[in-house]
C-alpha cells in the first residue's frame, strides 16, 4: 500500500529482507561500473587498502536500493531521492556478506514550492550479518501528499 506524505512521521522505522553478496556479483558489477583491481581480482585485492576482494561502494548503494524498494517503506510514486545529505561506507562489503537495511524517518515537511508534495528525510543504514554498518545514507525523498477529493 503506498504511503503518502501524511503517513510519515519522524521516528518511524522500516526494515528490509536480507540479500547475500557473492564474489561473482561483486566482480560482475565492478566489471561493468567500477573496474578497479580490488573489486575484480582476489590476488590484486589482497595487496590493496582493502586487503581482500570488496564490493564497490556503488554496488553497495545499488543493493541498498533493491532492499529498500522491497521493504515496507513504499512512498506513493516510488522512492525518489532529491538530495543526499550524507553518504558513508564505514566498512567494505565482502563475498558472503548478508545485507539488510534499516530506514528511519528523520523529518517530514511539506514543500514550499510544490503544492501537493513534500519531503521525507530518512537515514538508511545497510548492515552486514554482524549488524555492522557498511553504508549510511541520509536522503531527502520527494513524496506526494494524499490526493484530496472534492465533494460536489
Amino acid at each position: 500500500m503506498p504511503l503518502y506524505l501524511e503517513d510519515f512521521a519522524a521516528g518511524q522505522r522500516y526494515g528490509s529482507g536480507k540479500l547475500r553478496v557473492d564474489a561473482a556479483a561483486i566482480k560482475d558489477f565492478a566489471a561493468a561500473f567500477d573496474p578497479q583491481p580490488f573489486h575484480l581480482d582476489e590476488e590484486a585485492a589482497r595487496t590493496s587498502f582493502f586487503a581482500g576482494l570488496s564490493a564497490s561502494g556503488w554496488h553497495t548503494a545499488a543493493l541498498t536500493m533493491r532492499l529498500l524498494v522491497e521493504s515496507g517503506m513504499r512512498p506513493a510514486g516510488g522512492i525518489i531521492g532529491v538530495r543526499a545529505d550524507e553518504l558513508k561506507w564505514p566498512r567494505a562489503v565482502r563475498p558472503g556478506d548478508e545485507l539488510e537495511v534499516e530506514a528511519e524517518v528523520l523529518e517530514v515537511r511539506p514543500s514550499g514550492r510544490r503544492p501537493g508534495q513534500g519531503y521525507v528525510k530518512c537515514r538508511t543504514t545497510t548492515l552486514n550479518q554482524h549488524r555492522e554498518p557498511v553504508q549510511v545514507l541520509v536522503m531527502n525523498l520527494l513524496v506526494p501528499a494524499r490526493p484530496t477529493t472534492l465533494s460536489a
